[in-house]
């Protein structure tokens, strides 16, 4: 007679907890009784109880199969790193201890490390004891070096690509994760995480991106009276706590104030070497980078003139972490509809204009005429993209040449930051849906939205 195989059930997984990595796994069984006996392997050299348990573990993590919980328990990694560190030791070899010792430590380290996410977890309290007893047994220091079975994965909880390459590995998928990019510049123009491109008005202060992870609010300020044309002259960017990987950082930046460091004065987050958070300054006062390595995570600040642009690089799971209270978010649902200046989302052009347009003020007609910025504009770029109709709308619309180098770094944002190279370029949709359209038509309709932005 064939035994029924019983069926083996997942504890019910606790709430998600927020500015908390993706899910992980959580295992039953193994108390305090297979606790206390692991420590011990014979002199001989073949494995014990101390290389047996860490196996009965892992065999039982097999056994009852990956349950799909929210949970970050990562005690079956910490584990899986011991028996590599500790399976080819013999026991009766010279400098057996000292490299025990330190696999112990490492070992000690990582449980640490998810010891939040742990609580309530039978198999982490076993691993704590057993860790105990055996650095008792063997006279180990709490404090010294540690040994790591692959650099790469020393800190992973700290590694979002370390963390998803894990993950992968026990699911067995061989997916990339995806980014979204968000950008905004000149006039202002936001690229949204939806590849949407919108001109806004959006005067004073509105957030960009606003998750579990990461808030980013600007503030936009009148660049021409009698215009409602605005720009960006103030970026205020909050990395928010991370167990074990970062404490909260603001980073802050103002017209003529582009800092390298965070508001507390620091240039890093992140414990000892595991910077897991860092400013770089690329041009000082002009060019800042912010690399979140714990979120995957990359920013860029820069200041052209008197205003401010920021691009973003940012993974979709954690970008997608917010609640419905969180959804007044430009980066993800654009500008509302009372706040832009454009035509249907695409800084869109009438293929025809019957009459031509009414003069423009004589804030923007004293700097620049059509073709005057067409031909600043046709400097820096090659191919009229989105970006180059926007530096053409910039110019009408504000005179300040500056806006020409505004709108080509963020199209050099956009080639370095954007995951995605077929969507690089954004043309201008006529009426019939066609990419391109004759130039007449497209700078005829781009003075129309100049008229319509100084209403």
């Amino acid at each position: 007679m064939k035994r029924r195989k019983r069926a083996v059930q997942c504890q019910p997984a606790p709430a998600p907890q927020p500015h908390r990595p993706a899910s992980r796994p959580e295992w039953t069984g193994m108390g305090r009784r297979a606790a206390l006996s692991y420590p011990g392997a014979d002199r001989r050299g073949t494995p014990g109880p101390l290389h047996l348990l860490p196996l009965l573990i892992l065999a039982l993590w097999g056994h009852t199969g990956y349950c799909h919980q929210q949970t970050q328990c990562r005690i079956q990694k910490c584990t899986t790193d011991f028996v590599s560190l500790t399976s080819h030791l013999n026991t009766g070899s010279d400098g057996f201890d000292s490299e025990f010792c330190k696999a112990l430590r490492a070992y000690a380290g990582c449980t640490h490390r998810t010891s939040k996410a742990c609580r309530g977890n039978l198999v982490y309290h076993s691993a704590v004891l057993g860790i105990s007893d055996l650095m008792s047994q063997r006279n180990c220091s709490k404090d010294g070096p540690t040994s790591s079975t692959n650099p790469e994965f020393a800190n992973d909880l700290c590694n979002f690509h370390s963390r998803v390459t894990a993950r992968e590995l026990r699911v067995g998928e061989q997916t990339q994760p995806n980014y979204l990019f968000c950008g905004l510049f000149g006039d202002p123009h936001l690229r949204t995480f939806k590849d949407h491109f919108q001109t806004c008005k959006v005067e004073g202060a509105w957030p960009l991106i606003d998750n579990n992870y990461l808030s980013v609010q600007v503030t936009n300020v009148p660049v021409v009276t009698g215009s409602s044309a605005t720009a960006t002259n103030k970026i205020t960017i909050i990395f928010k706590s991370f167990p074990d990987c970062t404490d909260q950082k603001v980073y802050q930046a103002v017209t003529d104030d582009l800092p390298a460091a965070f508001v507390d004065g620091t240039v890093s987050g992140g414990d000892g070497d595991s910077k897991t958070l860092r400013i770089t300054e690329k041009v000082s006062g002009k060019h800042v980078e912010i690399h979140a390595r714990y979120i995957g995570t990359t920013v860029i600040v820069r200041q052209h003139g008197n205003y401010l642009t920021l691009a973003i690089r940012m993974p979709e799971e954690l970008a997608m972490a917010y609640e419905e209270s969180q959804d007044l978010q430009l980066c993800m649902n654009g500008c509302p509809s009372s706040e832009r200046i454009d035509e249907g989302g695409h800084l869109r052009f009438p293929e025809t204009v019957n009459a031509p347009p009414s003069p423009l003020p004589s804030q923007a007609r004293s700097a620049y005429t059509l073709e005057s910025a067409i031909a600043k504009c046709l400097e820096k770029f090659q191919v009229r993209h989105i970006y180059f109709h926007s530096c053409v709308f910039d110019l009408l619309t504000t005179g300040d040449a500056n806006f020409t180098a505004a709108a080509y770094s963020a199209w050099e944002d956009v080639e370095g930051l954007h995951p995605r190279k077929e969507l690089w370029q954004i043309f201008p949709n006529s009426g019939n849906g066609s990419k391109t359209q004759a130039l007449p038509a497209v700078v005829l309709g781009l003075v129309c939205l100049v008229l319509v932005a100084f209403l």
